[in-house]
C-alpha cells in the first residue's frame, strides 16, 4: 500500500523541475505576457500548449505553440481555450519527428522579446520564451474494447468453441 501511495504522489507532481518552478512569476498570466512581452523580459513562466510549426536552425529550435490552459501537472487541458500563440526557443536541437504539430507540450522558460510575424494575411506579435525546460506529453492511445485486435486478442476461446460445434458425431 505504501508503494502505491508512493506511485500516485510521483504521478502527482509537476513535469517541471522544482528548483525551475521556485523561479516563476506565479503571479503572471499569459494574457498580461502576449499584450506586453517586453515589459515582462526576463521573467521566468511556464505555459502550455500545442504544437503548431517547428523549425531547425543549426544551433537552436524555434517551435510555434498554441497557448492552452494547464492542467494541475502542467499538461494543456482544454485545446478548444486559448488566449494565443507563442514562441518557444530552444537551444538544443529537438528533432521535427518527435515534436511534431498537434503534440502537447509544456513549457518553462524566460520572457525575452516580442516578435512580429506574418499570420496569414495579418502580422501576429508572439511573446517569444527562452525554453529553460520543456516537456513534451506523450501520446495516449485508447484501447477501443471492439477494435480488431480486442477480438483477436480471445480468438483462440472463439476458434475452441466453434470448432466443437463443427466436430462430427461418430455413429453406431
Amino acid at each position: 500500500m505504501f508503494t502505491a501511495l508512493l506511485f500516485w504522489i510521483a504521478g502527482c507532481a509537476s513535469v517541471i523541475s522544482k528548483q525551475v518552478r521556485k523561479q516563476v512569476s506565479s503571479d503572471v498570466t499569459f494574457a498580461e505576457v502576449l499584450k506586453d512581452p517586453e515589459h515582462y523580459k526576463d521573467q521566468m513562466i511556464v505555459l502550455s500548449g500545442i504544437i503548431i510549426d517547428v523549425k531547425n536552425t543549426n544551433e537552436e529550435t524555434l517551435l510555434e505553440v498554441l497557448q492552452s490552459p494547464a492542467g494541475f501537472r502542467g499538461e494543456p487541458k482544454d485545446i478548444d481555450k486559448s488566449e494565443g500563440r507563442f514562441l518557444a526557443l530552444g537551444d538544443r536541437y529537438l528533432d521535427t519527428k518527435t515534436y511534431t504539430k498537434g503534440r502537447s507540450i509544456t513549457v518553462a522558460g524566460t520572457v525575452q522579446e516580442k516578435r512580429i510575424l506574418p499570420l496569414g494575411k495579418t502580422e501576429y506579435t508572439y511573446p517569444l520564451i527562452r525554453v529553460n525546460e520543456i516537456y513534451l506529453w506523450p501520446i495516449i492511445r485508447r484501447h477501443h474494447p471492439y477494435s480488431y485486435y480486442s477480438y483477436n486478442r480471445y480468438y483462440w476461446w472463439r476458434r475452441s468453441l466453434l470448432h466443437q460445434r463443427r466436430l462430427p458425431r461418430k455413429s453406431r
